[in-house]
């Protein structure tokens, strides 16, 4: 696991993802991380759609990666653990 990636998901749902949204297995192209584009973007969902929608910010991190990308990622994230903005 590393600092910055896609969040880890369930093998369940997982499975059920990759049959149901083309281009879900781009997201295990990165290791999985704490904190992501994703994460710090878009509220917590569990629909289809939401992942669908997660999936397209972490897909446009994964597309960007640069060290630009992920200093970004970091003080967001530093800022909404602060000032409690998260979602």
């Amino acid at each position: 696991m590393s600092l910055i990636g896609p969040r880890a998901e369930w093998d369940e749902l997982v499975t059920d993802y990759q049959k149901q949204i083309p281009c879900y297995h781009f997201r295990h192209l990165v290791r999985p991380g704490v904190t992501g584009w994703a994460q710090i973007n878009y509220p917590y969902g569990a629909s289809i759609d939401n992942t669908l929608r997660k999936l397209e910010y972490d897909l446009y991190c994964i597309r960007h990666f640069s060290f630009v990308m992920d200093a970004a990622i970091v003080l967001r994230t530093i800022h909404l653990m602060l000032f409690g903005k998260g979602r």
